[in-house]
């Protein structure tokens, strides 16, 4: 029987469904917990949910501790294009680990892929909550309400530009990013060029950069702010299911 390929069109190699999983990405090692909690053996410090996750932590998704996962002797780990690197991920390999890869950039790509994860590598049953989602997600997007910009950073300041998934999926809750037309997937930019008439609202999430109340609003003085949860906008798991109800409720207020 042939290996399944990954989202990158990698062949993977797997005896059997994997009984020890290691996860490098928050979303995805969320998606696994939820639906097979038995497999999950190791992830990241940045794996915030669910709130009671009890795995050996393997240090970031940036610099993962790859003694450490070798000792968990994982019979997969999953990583990402964007979350992960491509050092990490050929080492992995070299040391004999098999590592499945994601691509994610839109919600049906997210859809997919996390189909695949669960069909192709971990030999499971698509989980309920996945259909949802589909359901939830894969209807015609609405008119536009409203443009937004999202910083994910400060000092400097950046955003999330062109063919992202958190681009898409705010297209697909009736929301238009301001910087879709940017060349860069997550530009550098001026506070002057997210605080402009043309933007309708800032969208302050918690992550990467941890905006709050007293730090984020406060630099904006013509585009009014909210603060958001940046597992709302940027992750592609069961989090897709509280995103819809919450970007329904932002939309509804502006």
């Amino acid at each position: 029987m042939p290996p399944p390929y990954d989202d990158m069109g990698t062949a993977v190699p797997l005896a059997r469904p994997p009984r020890r999983v290691v996860s490098l990405v928050p979303s995805l090692t969320e998606a696994i917990a939820v639906s097979r909690p038995d497999v999950l053996a190791g992830a990241t410090r940045w794996c915030s949910h669910p709130a009671d996750l009890d795995v050996v932590r393997v240090r970031g998704t940036k610099n993962p501790d790859r003694e450490a996962i070798a000792r968990l002797r994982p019979d997969l780990v999953i990583a990402n294009k964007e979350e992960n690197r491509e050092l990490d991920v050929t080492r992995l390999r070299a040391a004999g680990v098999p590592v499945w890869v994601t691509v994610v950039e839109t919600v049906p790509q997210a859809l997919d892929s996390l189909g695949r994860l669960f069909t192709e590598a971990l030999g499971s049953p698509v989980p309920d909550w996945l259909d949802t989602a589909r359901t939830l997600w894969s209807g015609p997007s609405p008119a536009v309400t409203a443009t937004v910009a999202v910083p994910i950073w400060r000092d400097p300041w950046m955003v999330v530009g062109r063919s992202t998934f958190t681009g898409d999926l705010l297209r697909r809750a009736g929301l238009a990013n301001a910087f879709a037309g940017h060349p860069d997937r997550y530009p550098q930019v001026a506070r002057e060029e997210i605080d402009r008439p043309e933007v309708d609202v800032v969208l302050l999430p918690d992550e990467p950069y941890v905006f709050t109340e007293r730090d984020g609003p406060e630099a904006f003085h013509h585009a009014p702010t909210r603060l958001v949860s940046g597992r709302h906008l940027t992750w592609y798991g069961p989090s897709l299911l509280p995103a819809h109800a919450t970007l329904e409720r932002l939309v509804a207020t502006l």
